[in-house]
């Protein structure tokens, strides 16, 4: 039976995604179950999740033993993720079948080494999308500069992305134009665009842990008074995430859209991820609640799933107030915070972290192989 207060974001247009994967869940049922009671469509991975899925435990042990010839870590990488993500797009089949290809997507990224190689982007994510075989699985790629040019040529490809670690409403501008250039060109090749599918992922709660610390470091300099801080906590990141919901409301409509529309061209829809809330003094599912509305994807890790099982209000929100979020923004400007500096500086660190989990499961990968008597199969 679907928990009631899933279905009710479901029902609101907001598409929910699980932002999680490990191979028994795969097995056991327990994916099968959430996609049948708790009204998921999709779901996310990154290297952070599989490092952790890879390190814990030995589902993958005879996978690793079992792989013929000799393998670098990251090849090993590539066909455990690829069977994951392979076996999970057959779980979600039945969502995308039965919603034309609008959901029932599963993520899986290209290395955080090629985020500033557009070329680079592009052979991996040809290389992943063949690897997987499955319609319904999305290419994640950062939304870097060399990012969107990757974009605009695999959309083209009709390769399925989502583009991940956007901070600024500014970076989602240009999320936006390459893929509707991506569409264009792909259109003019008389390509067909119906099940060519993307999504923006905006970054929501970080904002607000980078910004409110700044707002502290303000009144211990003395240059802010603690009350006006308090009030300006916890403000951005919905402010922020609003306005970009705005810009996509913007670009998908009018004479541009329309002719891609005409031709089965899917939205590229805002994917809100970093949704748990970091900070214990603000509502467990505020980055939630405060984001809903209609053609949007909320990626959620499991314990702010089961928060919103249990006490999760749904209301149309995303749309609502957007006065409210400017003014909050520009009185953040005001204190001698710069938006602009915390979303680039944001996107800096997501690369960073990305990268060092990536390079801790591959570490962790290396070592499990060599203790499974692979050790010269693996090179670095």
């Amino acid at each position: 039976m679907s928990a009631p207060r899933l279905q009710a974001l479901h029902d609101a247009g907001q598409s929910l995604w699980l932002d999680y994967i490990d191979r028994p869940m795969l097995h056991n049922g327990e994916l099968a179950r959430r996609i049948r009671d708790d009204v998921l469509t999709g779901m996310t991975s990154n290297p952070a999740i599989f490092e952790k899925a890879l390190a814990s435990g030995t589902a993958y042990d005879a996978q690793v033993a079992g792989i013929a010839g000799a393998r670098t870590a990251w090849q090993l990488f590539e066909e455990l993720a690829a069977e994951d993500v392979r076996t999970a797009c057959d779980l979600f089949r039945g969502v995308y079948d039965r919603t034309q290809g609008v959901d029932g997507y599963v993520s899986l990224e290209v290395s955080p080494n090629v985020a500033n190689d557009a070329a680079g982007t592009i052979r991996e994510a040809r290389h992943l999308w063949q690897m997987v075989d499955r319609p319904n699985v999305m290419i994640k790629v950062p939304g870097t500069d060399a990012g969107c040019l990757a974009l605009r040529q695999l959309i083209a490809d009709g390769i399925n992305v989502n583009v991940t670690l956007l901070f600024a409403v500014e970076a989602h501008a240009r999320v936006i134009e390459a893929y509707l250039c991506g569409l264009e060109a792909r259109a003019a090749a008389h390509a067909p665009l119906a099940h060519v599918a993307s999504v923006a992922s905006f970054f929501v709660s970080r904002v607000d842990s980078e910004i409110d610390k700044r707002l502290d470091a303000q009144v211990s300099a003395g240059r802010l008074d603690a009350a006006a801080a308090g009030a300006l906590k916890g403000k951005a990141a919905v402010a922020n995430a609003k306005l970009a919901y705005r810009l996509f409301l913007e670009c998908f409509s009018g004479p541009r859209w329309a002719a891609l529309l005409a031709k089965g061209a899917q939205v590229q829809r805002p994917l809100w991820a970093s949704t748990s809330t970091k900070n214990p003094s603000y509502r467990d599912v505020i980055y939630v609640e405060e984001l809903v509305g209609a053609q949007t994807v909320n990626t959620l890790p499991p314990a702010t799933l089961e928060a919103f099982r249990d006490h999760g209000e749904t209301r149309r929100s995303v749309d609502v107030d957007l006065a409210a979020a400017e003014q909050a923004l520009a009185a953040i400007e005001a204190t001698g915070i710069s938006v602009h500096n915390v979303t680039d500086q944001l996107l800096g660190e997501g690369l960073t972290s990305f990268q060092k989990a990536f390079d801790t499961l591959l570490a962790g990968l290396e070592q499990k192989a060599q203790a499974l008597g692979r050790a010269a199969a693996v090179t670095s």
